[in-house]
């Protein structure tokens, strides 16, 4: 089978999909850009400035059956309660129109990652995406009620804080935010949350109601005692909690900015947390399953990054075709130069590479899980942001000065696909462990000939 075969319903979608996306999305990315253009400092971050555009996507969204696309599988039946089916005037649906396998929705992810408002305004965008399926997969019927159902119903946003700015944080053994445990004389047990993060995606957006947060368990109080030896363990500490947004012991210090772009409202921001208090009911899954929660996530999330990467690269590719029948130098029109063809020649190259090796993984996934794809999901991290940035530096390099500027979307695309680089970990981390399978791999075989 073709790996960019649909189903005659999956590809009837996949035909509105680019429409809605070229006739609506598109279009609307200058009002976007207007509408935040208004605001400066702390007002960036506020409800006013989150574009009045993305309601109206939205809406259009839903109509039309692009809403909650990633969902890898059937919502359960106590968080359908109170939508559409119900008769609720404003609610909606939280079930996608189809279900789709990995491979499926990373051929309609490509289409979205066209313009940076369709993923938002299909619920289909992180780190919302991520939190939904851990809450999904781990959470309890209460954590469900009380953040995913408003979460899928896109009411609301939230983030993932993960990456510390005192540690290199690409090895998560070295994460320094504390869970500290408490047992009372009555038994009831709370934790305490303290610690730094920084690159919080979505922290400051004044949508976020929600923030899982990666921490290390800490014993050392005299109620634990019996439970210090679990310290010891490399992977055993890190435990995922939720934390209510805004919460009066977590603070927002600054904006981060992406090579100068703020990214508001969603935007990336540094948080401190002091003291925070939380009960056995904001452990995600128990404690020292951290670890486990990350890597569950991280599996079709690349899928959906990188096809979202090759749809990005895709339309500066095209964009740069059309400048090469526009512009004249030295009596010959762009493509008419040799040089340029070349450019046009490796930058095709670059994006069918790059998209045929995600959807193989994806494949992978759908057929062995994320544990029996872990090289293929190495690969695609490592390789699909190299291939897709070259070829939006080259859309760059034909456009000249008018590439690295606002007037095309050349520049701030060759900026998110450079960090994706380093996001969800650095290409050496995933190098590096794409070796170590190759490596046993070798072993058993050269084993079995002995």
């Amino acid at each position: 089978m073709s790996l960019l075969a649909l189903s005659p319903k999956a590809s009837a979608l996949k035909d509105k999909l680019e429409k809605f996306v070229n006739e609506r999305c598109i279009p609307a990315e200058k009002e976007y850009d207007r509408h935040i253009e208004q605001f400066s400092g702390a007002d960036r971050w506020s409800p006013a400035a989150v574009p009045p555009v993305l309601k109206r996507l939205k809406s259009e969204a839903q109509a039309l059956g692009f809403w909650n696309l990633f969902l890898p599988h059937p919502v359960p039946d106590a968080l359908l309660m109170g939508g559409s089916r119900s008769g609720g005037e404003n609610d909606v649906s939280v079930t996608p129109s189809m279900y789709l396998s990995n491979r499926e929705y990373g051929i309609l992810c490509e289409i979205m990652g066209r313009s940076t408002l369709t993923p938002e305004a299909c619920n289909c965008s992180a780190p919302d995406t991520g939190n939904m399926e851990v809450l999904l997969k781990h959470g309890t019927k209460d954590q469900q009620s009380k953040y995913l159902k408003s979460l899928l119903r896109g009411e609301i946003r939230s983030c993932f804080l993960m990456t510390e700015p005192d540690v290199a944080s690409s090895d998560a053994r070295n994460l320094e935010t504390k869970l500290t445990k408490i047992v009372g004389e009555d038994g009831r047990v709370k934790y305490v949350l303290n610690g730094k993060k920084w690159w919080s995606t979505g922290a400051m957006d004044p949508r976020c109601k929600v923030a899982l947060v990666v921490s290390k368990m800490d014993y050392s109080h005299p109620s634990c005692s019996s439970e210090r030896e679990k310290m010891q363990s490399k992977r055993g500490n890190q435990t995922v909690v939720i934390v209510p947004m805004p919460h009066p012991g977590i603070k927002c210090v600054r904006p981060l900015t992406v090579f100068g772009y703020d990214d508001a409202p969603h935007g990336h921001a540094e948080v401190w947390m002091e003291n925070v208090e939380l009960d056995e009911s904001s452990v995600v899954l128990g404690e020292g399953r951290g670890f486990e929660i990350s890597q569950s996530r991280l599996g079709p999330g690349r899928i959906h990054h990188c096809m979202r990467a090759v749809g990005l690269a895709a339309r500066c590719y095209e964009l740069m075709l059309e400048r090469t029948f526009q512009r004249q130098t030295f009596g010959k029109y762009l493509h008419e130069h040799g040089s340029c063809r070349e450019l046009i020649a490796d930058s095709k190259s670059d994006l069918e590479a790059a998209r045929l090796l995600t959807l193989s993984c994806a494949e992978a996934i759908d057929r062995l899980g994320a544990k029996g794809a872990r090289d293929k999901i190495a690969m695609i991290k490592v390789t699909v942001p190299e291939l897709t940035s070259r070829v939006v530096d080259r859309a760059v390099q034909i456009f000249g000065g008018a590439g690295v500027c606002g007037d095309f979307p050349l520049a701030r695309a060759l900026v998110g696909l450079r960090t994706l680089r380093i996001a969800d970990g650095p290409d050496a981390v995933h190098k590096q462990s794409l070796a170590l399978l190759e490596l046993k791999q070798a072993k058993k075989r050269i084993h079995s000939r002995m």
